[in-house]
């Protein structure tokens, strides 16, 4: 790792891209090797942002809420083959295994009947009686919303518990993590505030954009499903904080994702070894139906695609072929790379528009591999 050209790329987010706080957080091996923080928690500088500070890392979430599932499943004796409705028995695909809703493969990601994200059992009545939006097993696409509902009632029909509950019960508390689903009210004052990011027109232009914008898409009515919660200013209110949305609530520091994913790649030993393949190894890749691009993707993680003769596209996740993360809105990234040892997060609050992670992260992670 060049520790020197990581700072620097580190430094170029507040200098030439506009960054108001963020940390970095790398770990090799069982140790941190490098943490940075700097900037602040709000515009009117009043909070200087510390490797303490909390924020919001949206997306980044379904990765911690997909390790509480596999962990709950495998002291259950269950595996990524098991039918859902063998969990939950109203669930509308009745052939479909737990491995393939965790790869967004179902086609619940968008909803038919209206819900909103604050009414949980509307939510879950609506996801009951939908009818998948593509044949399910025939291809994949990002379930932005309801991938958290989804992991949430399979938690809730196992234990009778939220899925926040199980991943500090579970996880967080015995790695001794920074980061919730469901902030408690003790903790509201680490929190940093987010700003939204600008449109340009290269955004504009992008397929995901058009379609974002295209009244009745499957894209739209995917990033709509349910509705509510679509503003970064809710996303700043208690409110927010303590929902516990398993797709996109929650809340912690760089240090405690990045050390999350040492557990997860097994250079910290916490997980069960049977569970690695499952969050390792791809289930899921090629043209994604609602990112409007090539993504791949494990039992609830992301990879890097690869082409036909296997190598990678795009190097959102390291050098590996087996390393696996998840992005969050806005530029929040995390992943870890079991070849190496290494993992990495970066969290901020000065929101981008891309729903991929973007230069203020891979820069960084082009220097961890240097």
């Amino acid at each position: 790792m060049n520790a020197s050209e990581l700072e620097k790329s580190f430094q170029k987010n507040f200098t030439d891209r506009q960054e108001l706080g963020a940390s970095v957080s790398i770990w090799k091996d069982g140790e941190e090797v490098l943490s940075l923080a700097q900037g602040w928690c709000e515009r009117e500088q009043e909070r200087p942002w510390t490797q303490e500070t909390l924020v919001p890392f949206y997306s980044t979430t379904k990765g911690l809420a997909s390790a509480t599932v596999l962990l709950l499943m495998h002291e259950r004796g269950m595996t990524p083959e098991d039918l859902v409705c063998s969990v939950w028995p109203e669930f509308p695909v009745k052939k479909g295994t737990i491995g393939q809703l965790l790869s967004h493969q179902l086609g619940l990601a968008a909803l038919d009947e209206k819900a909103d994200v604050w009414d949980y059992d509307a939510v879950i009545a609506a996801i009951e009686k939908q009818q998948p939006n593509w044949q399910p097993g025939s291809a994949h696409g990002y379930h932005p919303r309801t991938f958290g509902f989804l992991l949430e009632e399979l938690v809730r029909r196992m234990t009778g518990e939220t899925l926040g509950d199980v991943w500090r019960k579970k996880i967080a508390e015995p790695l001794q993590l920074d980061a919730w689903i469901g902030l408690p009210e003790s903790e509201f004052d680490r929190v940093a505030r987010l700003y939204p990011g600008k449109q340009n027109k290269e955004d504009l232009e992008s397929g995901f954009y058009r379609q974002l914008h295209t009244p009745d898409s499957l894209v739209k009515r995917a990033f709509s499903s349910p509705r509510g919660l679509h503003s970064v200013r809710e996303m700043n209110e208690a409110r927010a904080w303590q929902s516990g949305f398993p797709a996109m609530g929650g809340i912690g520091t760089a240090r405690a994702v990045a050390k999350f994913y040492q557990a997860a790649c097994g250079a910290i030993p916490f997980f069960p070894e049977a569970m690695m393949p499952w969050m390792q190894g791809m289930r899921s890749c090629g043209e994604d139906l609602i990112l409007c691009t090539q993504t791949a993707f494990s039992c609830g993680f992301q990879l890097d695609p690869i082409d036909m003769v296997g190598r990678k596209v795009r190097h959102h996740y390291g050098l590996s072929r087996r390393a696996f993360g998840h992005p969050g809105a806005g530029g929040s990234q995390a992943f870890g790379d079991p070849d190496s040892g290494l993992s990495f997060c970066y969290l901020m609050n000065q929101m981008e528009l891309s729903p991929l992670p973007g230069a203020k992260s891979l820069d960084m992670i082009r220097a961890m591999y240097l």
